[in-house]
């Protein structure tokens, strides 16, 4: 079973000559990347070379509620029309040129964009970029701006379980606090969230996972098989001399 230093490994056979080293996590929502990502940050932050480390979460380029439900999307969030692309790809590639960068920030207790406060980026030696639809900010003709592209593929009754355990704490949450978005949801007993969970996975997570998220599995430089205790089982890579372009 690889370990992190063998995850670690096969990652940094793609880290170019020169910085910025721009690393993808994909996957599946509830996948585990956020956790994927702090745990590689770490690793690579506690290696000798002294590098400096930024951990981007992309869902701060989805588009804010309101542009949403104005555009008829509320209930297609997470899928690919639901993010400002266009507004990422300018992103990571003023990252790559050195340039400061404010990276919008998301909120998963109101459900929606932060208006208020922005991740600061500047020069780091190491960008780790957390989300959906990765691949999609790629442009045929250009040179790539995420050099290694990792996916996080589990089994779909995995991730279901993953997503239903991780919703409940927050609707929980979410009671007595009226800024929450959950707080609609206050009535609901243990039975009423556990339907709900299922119903969100059923009809919104798993149509975006085998229609959309897959894509970047199939584009992925490295895809990293899960098992339901999250534990990395299978390291499935790319060949190095058939880098995309």
């Amino acid at each position: 079973m690889p370990g992190t230093e063998a995850i670690l490994s096969e990652i940094l056979k793609w880290r170019p000559a020169r910085p910025p080293f721009v690393i993808g996590v994909a996957g599946s929502v509830a996948v585990g990347k956020s956790t994927f990502t702090r745990t590689l940050g770490q690793a690579i932050a506690a290696l000798p070379d002294g590098l400096k480390v930024e951990i981007v979460s992309t869902d701060g380029f989805l588009f804010p509620n309101s542009v949403l439900a104005e555009r008829g999307l509320r209930r297609r969030k997470g899928f690919p029309e639901s993010f400002d692309v266009e507004a990422l790809r300018k992103a990571v590639a003023a990252i790559r040129r050195g340039e400061h960068v404010e990276v919008p920030l998301y909120s998963h207790f109101t459900y929606d964009v932060n208006r208020e406060k922005v991740h600061a980026v500047s020069a780091p030696d190491v960008v780790v970029l957390d989300g959906l639809h990765l691949a999609r900010i790629e442009e045929s003709g250009s040179p790539r701006l995420i050099d290694c592209l990792v996916y996080l593929d589990a089994e779909e009754a995995s991730i279901e379980k993953w997503f239903i355990d991780r919703l409940l704490p927050l609707m929980v949450a979410g009671v007595d606090n009226p800024n929450s978005f959950y707080y609609a949801y206050r009535d609901f007993d243990e039975p009423k969230r556990v339907e709900f969970a299922r119903n969100a996975w059923a009809k919104i997570n798993l149509p975006n996972l085998r229609n959309h998220i897959t894509d970047d599995r199939a584009a992925a430089d490295l895809v990293l098989k899960k098992a339901p205790d999250h534990s990395v089982v299978e390291i499935t890579a790319a060949r190095l001399d058939d880098l995309r372009i």
